[in-house]
C-alpha cells in the first residue's frame, strides 16, 4: 500500500518537473495580465520618472526596459493601500511641482530639470514627496536590476551555472 503511494507522488513530482519549464516559458505580458491601476499619463508620468532615474546610456534605460510596469505590479500587489495612495499623490505632487517651477508638466521638462525637480521632493521638508521619491528610486533600481537584459547581457547570468565535460584526457 505504501509503495504504491510512493510510486503515484514520484510520478506525480516528475510530471510537475517535466510541464514546470514548459509553463514558465510560455509566460507572456499578455497572459500575465495588465496593470492599469493608473491612468495612461499618470503611467507615462511614472515611466518619464523611472527614466530620469536610471536614463539610457550605452544600455537600454528604465523606460524601454519597462521598469515602470514593474514599479506598478508591485505597488499594486505587494504594497498595501497606503503605497497606492501616496503613489497616486506624489505623481500629483511631482506635476504640480514640475508646473510651478517650470510651467510646464513633468513630462516636457529637460532631464536636468526632471533631477532638480526629484531632488527637491526629495529634500523637503514634506515626508509624502521624500516617501514618494524614495519608494520609485528603490523599486526603479530593484526592477532594472532584476530584468531580463541586466541579468543576461550584464551580470552572464546562466539558469544552470557549471558546465559538464564528460569526455576528458586524464
Amino acid at each position: 500500500m505504501k509503495r504504491r503511494s510512493a510510486i503515484k507522488n514520484l510520478s506525480l513530482a516528475v510530471a510537475g518537473m517535466v510541464s514546470l519549464p514548459a509553463w514558465v516559458s510560455a509566460w507572456t505580458p499578455e497572459s500575465i495580465g495588465q496593470v492599469n491601476s493608473l491612468p495612461i499619463p499618470d503611467e507615462n508620468l511614472l515611466a518619464e520618472i523611472t527614466e530620469t532615474i536610471i536614463p539610457e546610456t550605452q544600455t537600454p534605460g528604465a523606460k524601454s526596459l519597462k521598469v515602470h510596469q514593474f514599479v506598478l505590479r508591485m505597488i499594486q500587489d505587494c504594497f498595501g493601500e497606503e503605497a497606492q495612495t501616496l503613489l497616486e499623490q506624489g505623481l500629483l505632487k511631482t506635476d504640480q511641482l514640475a508646473n510651478i517651477a517650470y510651467n510646464k508638466p513633468f513630462v516636457s521638462c529637460d532631464t536636468a530639470q526632471r533631477m532638480e525637480l526629484l531632488t527637491h521632493l526629495q529634500t523637503s521638508d514634506d515626508p509624502a514627496g521624500k516617501q514618494f521619491v524614495d519608494m520609485v528610486k528603490n523599486l526603479t533600481m530593484r526592477g532594472y536590476l532584476n530584468s531580463e537584459y541586466v541579468l543576461v547581457n550584464i551580470n552572464h547570468y546562466n539558469i544552470a551555472p557549471g558546465f559538464y565535460h564528460g569526455c576528458v584526457p586524464i
